[in-house]
């Protein structure tokens, strides 16, 4: 089957809906399809074999953070020009609500299309500023996949359609064979945040405030800190009490994450709001790392209500501290934890989320109904 896949964001900069794309695609390609990505870009030496640039992206707000998408008489006609010539049996736009590449590929589509719905947010300006192009665009969606409940909530009540649910996947057997980095080996008790530090509902200002209470029951703890964002600026607002604690890593790459999860005796999720499913606690268990959370809905959800991974009350340091201190002090909690993890991620792989959604596509290439 000839695939064309549509990513609404910047490839080369970190984020849920680009990894999505990235695997899946990675797994179709092994599985034997031919598939085809576009996506903006600000380095095309970036792109993969099987992707193209649609042009570079701009920031803009949305969903809570600032966001590098791409909407413009140019991408639209290189969009057009990707779906003329890629004769695709099957279009999947990723995020079509964000006014960027999906959005102009469902546009451009006139066959087959298929959309994913990551996000749960509730319209925004820009959103309502597009409805007309979105209704267009919508309209002409054969079928739609939500990652998660929330997400499929969102589909229904503000897009009046429903969606099937497939999950994010996650490459377990990737993540589970990785080594600790070198230069990360401590014997000190580790906790690991993965995530933009200047985003406020990554919740990384939760964990800060949190740790001179760890720090009292732990007096060893460290924490590690990945992911992009202005290192100077946090490092310049950390407690004097904590700064030899926290270990700024900056931008981690992809080959790298898994490495820094098995580095850490414990992954903690922060985040307070705007989470639809939560891969980063996957890509955690699988790398056998037991998991803290926060106890937001989507996290409840993939953390199978806390007995995949222990959770806490959201935006509360007292909470996160009292959770985290009961597993950095317990050997057997962690080990009962990161066991539960390891089984309950065996159902995102990669290996069966993708046919659930080959079978989608099979549904809206093959059904003599949807060809009407």
């Amino acid at each position: 089957m000839r695939i064309g896949l549509a990513c609404p964001y910047s490839w080369d900069v970190p984020g849920g809906v680009q990894v999505h794309v990235h695997d899946l695609a990675e797994t179709l390609l092994r599985q034997g399809h031919d598939v085809s990505v576009i996506t903006p870009v600000d380095d095309e030496d970036l792109l993969p074999p099987y992707a193209v640039s649609a042009g570079k992206a701009m920031s803009v707000p949305y969903n809570g953070s600032v966001t590098r998408i791409l909407f413009g008489p140019l991408s639209a006609s290189r969009v057009r020009r990707w779906v003329r010539e890629g004769s695709f049996d099957v279009v999947h736009a990723h995020e079509p609500t964000a006014p960027s590449v999906s959005l102009l590929a469902c546009l451009a589509a006139s066959g087959p299309l298929v959309a994913t719905y990551h996000t749960s947010n509730p319209r925004s300006r820009i959103l309502t500023m597009l409805q007309g192009p979105l209704q267009l665009a919508l309209e002409k969606v054969w079928a739609n996949i939500a990652v998660s409940e929330a997400a499929r909530r969102t589909v229904v009540e503000h897009l009046g359609v429903d969606a099937v649910l497939i999950p994010n996947g996650v490459d377990v057997a990737a993540f589970a064979a990785a080594s600790p980095l070198p230069e990360l080996a401590s014997s000190r008790p580790t906790i690991v945040f993965v995530g933009r530090i200047d985003e406020p509902r990554k919740g990384l200002a939760v964990l800060l405030e949190a740790l001179p209470m760890i720090a009292t029951a732990v007096p060893d703890v460290r924490l590690l800190v990945a992911g992009p964002g202005d290192v100077s600026e946090v490092e310049a607002e950390l407690d004097p009490a904590i700064r030899d604690r926290v270990h700024m890593l900056g931008l981690v790459s992809d080959a790298d994450k898994p490495r820094v999860f098995r580095s850490a005796d414990v992954y903690v999720a922060p985040n307070t709001g705007q989470e639809s499913f939560g891969i980063v606690l996957l890509e955690a268990m699988a790398a056998g790392t037991p998991v803290v959370a926060s106890d937001i809905d989507a996290f409840r959800r993939v953390l199978d209500d806390g007995r995949a991974g222990r959770l806490f009350a959201n935006e509360n340091p007292a909470s996160l501290a009292e959770v985290m201190i009961e597993v950095l002090t317990s050997p057997d909690i962690r080990r009962d934890l990161a066991e539960a993890g390891s089984k309950v991620v065996q159902q995102y792989d990669w290996s069966s989320v993708a046919v659930e959604i080959v079978q989608v596509y099979e549904t809206v290439t093959q059904d003599p109904m949807l060809q009407d």
